[in-house]
């Protein structure tokens, strides 16, 4: 990394002139690069769930809506939670961030931050997410407050496990779940259903995601399944998106939808075919490139569920 860059604190992995290197104040920059908020697109992957869930109980109560509110809530909360968690993970993984190339310039490992200062800045996070959480019924609060559990065990997994993206899929798509007891009070196979394809979906995109370090990892002994299914990689992400959007299909008509949201899951299994048939596993920019589409294919959903309950 350049020394100017260097000296800016900025982080090898974001993108060059986000808007927390740009804009954001010099003694907010550090935190703002530890919860991930110069790189706002992984924060919608942790979104989207959310809003699958809400689409999905629309569909199945559509006499109730879609709840706009709620959807405003899950995005503040998913800032707060998605900033926690990386935080958390960072805290976790110091030792392994500076050994890798893409990850030893971020705050704590180049001494922006100290660990004592992340552990503060984790806890107002927590705590700002407790508040979009305390909003919704009962259920929903004691539902989000297991997800904690998850979260915090992800940081260990890729030491003893080499399905690291299992757990991170259990603890990103969470708010399927969420989504759909905050309307409802209480969960049903619908949502379950969605959840499991949305585990699907982060094993294949966060599968893309590690072939990015797939070098470093071997060398220090970071598990993955980019890792794990090697040569393999393309074709193992494709039958994890093929499963995902079947998966989708059967939550979807266990609520009654029709060809409306059918024709929106066309629309994300051709997202899915044009990931796994253009990637180079070889290729970090083309990896990095086709996880950052996976954006656009959590919108796609949650629109399909929508305009599926408005039809």
């Amino acid at each position: 990394m350049h020394s100017t860059e260097k000296s800016a604190g900025r982080v090898a992995d974001a993108a060059h002139g986000n808007w927390v290197d740009r804009h954001a104040p010099g003694w907010l920059k550090p935190y703002a690069r530890l919860a991930r908020w110069d790189r706002p697109l992984p924060l919608l992957l942790l979104f989207w769930p959310c809003g699958f869930g809400l689409g999905l109980y629309a569909i199945a109560a559509p006499a109730h809506g879609f709840d706009w509110g709620a959807l405003v809530l899950f995005l503040i909360g998913a800032v707060a939670m998605r900033g926690a968690g990386c935080t958390f993970n960072d805290i976790v993984d110091t030792d392994i961030d500076m050994k890798v190339a893409r990850t030893r310039s971020r705050p704590i490992p180049s001494g922006q931050v100290t660990k004592r200062q992340a552990v503060g800045f984790l806890v107002a996070q927590g705590l700002a997410g407790f508040l979009v959480l305390i909003q919704f019924n009962w259920f929903t609060i004691g539902l989000g407050a297991a997800s904690l559990v998850l979260v915090a065990i992800y940081p260990f997994m890729k030491r003893i496990t080499w399905w690291p993206q299992l757990f991170l899929g259990l603890a990103f798509n969470w708010g399927a779940l969420v989504g759909w007891s905050s309307q409802a009070g209480s969960l049903t196979w619908a949502p379950v259903v969605l959840y499991v394809g949305a585990i699907l979906w982060t094993i294949g995109y966060d599968t893309i995601y590690a072939l990015q370090d797939v070098e470093d990892d071997a060398l220090i002994g970071v598990k993955s399944t980019a890792r794990l299914f090697g040569r393999r990689a393309r074709m193992i992400i494709g039958l994890f998106y093929a499963a995902t959007t079947m998966t989708w299909g059967v939550a979807a008509a266990l609520v009654g939808a029709g060809p409306v949201f059918t024709l929106g899951l066309v629309a994300v299994a051709l997202m899915f075919a044009w990931q796994v048939w253009s990637l180079d596993p070889r290729d970090t920019r083309s990896a990095l490139t086709r996880f950052r589409s996976n954006h656009w294919v959590g919108l796609a959903l949650t629109l399909a569920l929508i305009a599926e309950w408005l039809w």
